[in-house]
């Protein structure tokens, strides 16, 4: 089988290539990044390592991928992906996001190439994710109609564009709409990855704000290990003759649920270090309070779940900062 990863010199793309090539021995992967991201460098070099070559092109110029190879599956992770960068950035996300996809997809239709789209938890609407109850979580169907930022738009018309594509040209897809995820090899920032920025800024004995919501830290997301990530698509490829063409909700569900509070202290607890921690009361339109996936469908169809929890998150990113603390400081700081 060849596998076409997109953003595979990215957290998650890097990710699930070294993961994949392990787990399928008699796949042959292959990464394309153009390397516009601070870090990919550094994962490119990971997957190299690995045996896994990158093309560097740039995804949302067709012209760049047309003549590519033929591939058996295209997992698609390419993606600006900081969602306050789309209020500033609109061309450029738009580019990114959905350009990239309608340009993939095109590939597919000409190969007949399946593809595992990694959508976002963004695509739901802001006002409504602000009227959910507490300790309620989000399913598939919950709302998508209102406003949810330029970015969660890109990524939810990339799931329809997906839609009419499989329909047209008769291919297989998987959607997964991805919640938070983290683990080593992430470099976290305030509007992307706060788990490893959390740790980090702990670790070294940084300044740290609680945004938005009064600056009380009490805003939940749910956490997802990146190996339990790894281990769903390994999962889908696997299943793909048989489970195509569905959406899911992936995420660390309720039981991997955390509010800031209770992050800072894990990471009070493991790095031994408390740290000033100011209170930002505002924050931005485009952040919400509360959210947790509902994981009923794809554990339904895939007897899968979170098999890693909060305290192995933090521990595993943890060590990986602390065997490589020197090297990790020009991609925080």
């Amino acid at each position: 089988m060849k596998i076409l990863i997109t953003g595979g010199c990215g957290f998650i793309g890097s990710s699930l290539a070294i993961f994949l090539k392990e787990k399928i021995k008699t796949a042959q992967i292959t990464s394309i990044d153009n390397l516009s991201r601070k870090g990919s460098t550094l994962n490119k070099n990971r997957i190299t390592e690995n045996k896994i070559s990158n093309i560097k092109k740039d995804i949302s110029n067709f012209s760049s991928i047309k003549k590519l190879k033929k591939f058996d599956l295209v997992i698609h992770c390419a993606a600006e992906p900081a969602i306050e960068a789309s209020r500033k950035k609109i061309e450029e996300v738009f580019n990114s996001n959905l350009l990239g996809t309608f340009n993939i997809l095109k590939k597919c239709a000409k190969d007949n190439s399946n593809i595992i789209y990694l959508s976002s938890s963004r695509v739901y609407s802001i006002e409504n994710l602000y009227k959910l109850k507490k300790k309620g979580t989000v399913k598939e169907n919950f709302n998508i109609n209102n406003p949810k930022s330029i970015y969660g738009f890109t990524k939810l018309s990339s799931e329809l564009l997906i839609k009419e594509y499989a329909y047209l040209h008769k291919i297989k897809y998987l959607i997964n709409r991805v919640a938070l995820v983290s683990g080593p090899w992430q470099f976290g920032k305030e509007e992307q990855g706060f788990v490893s920025l959390w740790l980090w800024r702990h670790l070294n004995n940084l300044k740290l704000n609680y945004i938005g919501f009064g600056g009380t830290g009490k805003q939940v997301r749910d956490v997802l290990h990146i190996e339990d990530l790894c281990e769903l698509v390994l999962l889908q490829i696997q299943k793909i003759k048989k489970i195509n063409n569905k959406l899911f909700n992936v995420g660390g569900g309720k039981k991997n649920s955390i509010n800031l509070l209770q992050l800072t202290k894990l990471s009070q607890n493991i790095t031994r270090n408390k740290i000033k921690i100011g209170r930002v009361k505002k924050t931005s339109s485009y952040d919400v309070p509360y959210f947790i996936s509902d994981l009923n469908y794809v554990k339904k169809l895939y007897k899968w779940e979170p098999r890693r929890n909060l305290k192995k998150v933090v521990a595993d990113i943890y060590f990986w900062m602390l065997d490589n603390n020197s090297i990790l400081k020009k991609y925080f700081l």
